[in-house]
């Protein structure tokens, strides 16, 4: 089984984004920065804030289905805000996208937020609300069970250091897992966490018996030449004991995000 994170950062490098997703050929994606907007037929649409102006796909949740035919897939949206066509404004929405290769058998799953609550009329205040998805399959050809959790964590203007926020935030996600996980099987926990190695985040996982594959591996980068600050770590791939690692990338090249893509193939 081959799974992969990846911030797909509202797909703007959408070429290379999308021959890379296909390429990679994964059974599992856990994609971050997703969105859709149905009442547009735009390809690119516009996200503005106090001095950011970044281009969106439109329907990128949409265009990656359409990619991974043999895929079920689950769009997961934190708020529904509106993005601009011109000066035009599209109601859009944004969220986490978790694609299955159908010959896996989907037999759980839950989907709550581990920060704030969906808005349904706006982006939200800064730090805006985040959620996360744990889904349980049965691996046809291992002939056992898995639970995969992915989360984008919450970002807050003053950084990634540990707050009461992204305390709370690491108890959801534990007790979201806690909801699917039977607790005697492989469990895997990725995403776009928004936290430094240091973080509350993973004593808060470890009782799960979770360990980081980033760090303890030696990887000292998640971002792309795309991200111009400091911090390099964002993302995070964590197993358990019973997971069979054959082989874990965080993959430098192709560059697809600002993010680089966590890339995980189980014995």
């Amino acid at each position: 089984m081959r799974i992969l994170s990846l911030n797909a950062w509202g797909g703007k490098l959408h070429a290379p984004l999308m021959t890379y997703l296909a390429d990679v050929d994964a059974d599992v994606y856990c994609l971050q920065e997703v969105g859709r907007s149905p009442r547009s037929k735009a390809e690119w649409l516009i996200y503005r804030d106090v001095g950011v102006e970044l281009p969106q796909r439109a329907n990128l949740f949409d265009e990656i289905s359409a990619l991974l035919p043999e895929h079920d897939g689950f769009f997961c949206p934190t708020a529904q805000g509106t993005l601009f066509d011109g000066e035009t404004l599209i109601p859009s929405e944004f969220g986490l996208a978790t694609f299955v290769r159908r010959t896996h058998s989907v037999i759980g799953q839950a989907l709550g937020f581990v920060h704030g609550a969906y808005s349904a009329n706006g982006w939200g205040a800064h730090p805006r609300a985040r959620n996360a998805h744990c889904i349980r399959l049965f691996d046809h050809d291992a002939g056992r069970a898995i639970t995969i959790a992915q989360m984008h964590g919450l970002r807050a203007v003053n950084g990634k250091g540990d707050s009461p926020e992204r305390s709370a935030q690491a108890e959801a996600l534990a007790g979201l897992i806690r909801q699917v996980w039977p607790g005697d099987e492989r469990l895997v926990a990725c995403g776009d966490f928004n936290v430094l190695p240091d973080s509350i985040t993973f004593p808060a996982l470890a009782e799960l018996g979770l360990t980081d594959l980033v760090v303890s591996r030696g990887h000292k980068d998640t971002r792309t030449s795309h991200y111009l600050k400091d911090g390099r770590f964002a993302d995070y791939m964590l197993v358990n004991a019973s997971v069979d690692v054959s082989r874990f990338d965080v993959v430098a090249e192709p560059e697809v995000s600002d993010h680089r893509a966590l890339l995980l193939n189980l014995a």
